[in-house]
């Protein structure tokens, strides 16, 4: 467990599960994504959650380096996403994991200036590659929320040692 601010982090378990399921599947359409090509469950995946049930974060460790699979804030605006994001930069600097990989798409630009603003760098982007994420899942929307159209991967990374 990590104290940051007044929000306590810790690994998820098997009591949090259903809160889990609950979450992602009112975020994100379920507990599945697609990213680069693939499909993962992020219930396979090792994840942060800040008590009570306020936010929670899914990672994978690739190597010397690791990539936020999901961030949730239940209410955003409160420092719940940037205590998952500090904390999971601690956890990983002790495991002596060199970077945070993020990805996001080109409309999501709430989520660019979140990342940005927490010392993020733009990487790479992948011109095209949110239609062969749609191929895997069609539940994928073509147009976001803001009206710009859903097309593109945009990697952001985080330097931790």
């Amino acid at each position: 467990m990590l104290l940051i601010g007044l929000m306590m982090t810790r690994e998820a378990g098997p009591q949090d599960k259903d809160w889990i399921v609950k979450l992602l599947t009112e975020r994100w359409g379920g507990t599945k994504v697609a990213a680069h090509g693939e499909i993962f469950d992020l219930l396979d995946l090792p994840a942060l959650v800040v008590d009570p049930e306020r936010g929670l974060a899914t990672y994978r460790i690739q190597g010397n380096e690791a990539e936020l699979m999901s961030l949730d804030a239940v209410h955003s605006g409160q420092g719940v996403g940037t205590a998952l994001i500090e904390a999971l930069a601690d956890q990983l600097r002790q495991q002596g994991v060199s970077a945070l990989w993020v990805m996001t798409t080109n409309d999501n630009l709430d989520a660019l200036r979140f990342y940005q603003r927490r010392g993020f760098e733009l990487r790479r982007v992948r011109p095209g590659a949110v239609d062969e994420a749609r191929r895997l899942k069609p539940s994928i929307p073509r147009i976001a929320d803001n009206r710009i159209p859903i097309r593109d991967e945009l990697d952001l990374r985080l330097q931790l040692l």
